[in-house]
């Protein structure tokens, strides 16, 4: 998916491995000092954590920090993911793929009460990730569905039972061509509503609009087959987020069929969620360092 930072398009925020540094918004000064997740931490730890089927639960973690941590979550990755994160070119990608890696895993090793080492992910023809199902470890239990994404050393983790779910984050930061982005990617409506917008309230509007709708196609799963054009979501600043149409959709299942929540994990970012269905409580935690 693309990225208001550089336009290009990644799958579930993993930098490529030839791609440079961002830009001055990379600059993060002491390694984890810039990314205090603002939500509560989690009870303490159990064996297994809880993932009833009426809530959508989203944690949020740094990923940059001791290279402790790093070393212990290193061994949970498989060998096709340790040989993704040697290709990185910078240490800082690298480091930070492997934190994310690793915390994924041990997340969801947690929900389903089995080694995080162990688990097994399957692709989508649009390379969404997915658990394979059963693992070899937790025989009849139902595998969580999830997305993730990172942005500047912190990272989004969304988790669901029998509902897909997308989550997209950001760093903010000014834009000097945030016309010609929301151009090239906002649908015609979209851009309307941005421009009626007096100018010191649109950059907000602008990353509300662009992290509902990548969360939107996150959660669909389809890729690049779903322009970001063909479909509008709500962005005003206060106004709730939420589908307003989807183009060759006259009947409004899309807009029927999925929620849309913003979320603030930490102070300088923007995020949110889609999650198939509605009335699910949503619950957000900070997952400890």
């Amino acid at each position: 998916m693309p990225s208001p930072s550089n336009h290009d398009h990644k799958h579930d925020h993993e930098p490529s491995p030839a791609a440079p540094p961002d830009g001055p918004e990379e600059a993060d000064g002491p390694e984890g000092a810039a990314f205090a997740c603002a939500w509560p931490s989690p009870p303490p730890p159990t064996a297994e954590l809880a993932l009833p089927r009426d809530e959508a639960q989203v944690w949020c973690a740094a990923l940059d920090g001791a290279a402790e941590r790093r070393a212990l979550l290193w061994p949970l990755l498989s060998a096709d993911e340790q040989e993704r994160a040697r290709r990185f070119r910078f240490d800082r990608d690298r480091d930070r793929f492997t934190v994310a890696r690793g915390l994924l895993r041990h997340l969801l090793g947690r929900y389903l009460g089995v080694d995080p080492a162990r688990l097994r992910f399957a692709y989508n023809a649009h390379g969404k990730p997915a658990l394979e199902d059963p693992q070899p470890d937790a025989p009849g239990k139902e595998c969580p569905q999830f997305n993730v994404s990172h942005s500047a050393g912190l990272a989004l983790y969304a988790c669901a039972r029998e509902a897909a779910v997308g989550v997209d984050l950001e760093r903010r930061r000014p834009l000097s061509d945030m016309a010609q982005v929301a151009a090239r990617f906002f649908s015609s409506r979209e851009q309307a509503l941005l421009r009626a917008l007096p100018p010191e309230r649109r950059l907000d509007a602008f990353y509300a609009c662009w992290t509902r709708k990548e969360a939107y196609v996150k959660a669909r799963g389809e890729g690049l087959s779903l322009p970001l054009d063909r479909f509008s979501v709500s962005l005003a600043p206060g106004e709730p987020a939420r589908l307003l149409h989807v183009e060759d959709d006259p009947r409004g299942e899309q807009v029927a069929r999925w929620s849309l929540h913003d979320l603030a994990p930490a102070a300088g970012y923007a995020a949110a969620l889609a999650v198939e269905g509605h009335g699910r409580r949503l619950v957000c935690r900070r997952w400890p360092a």
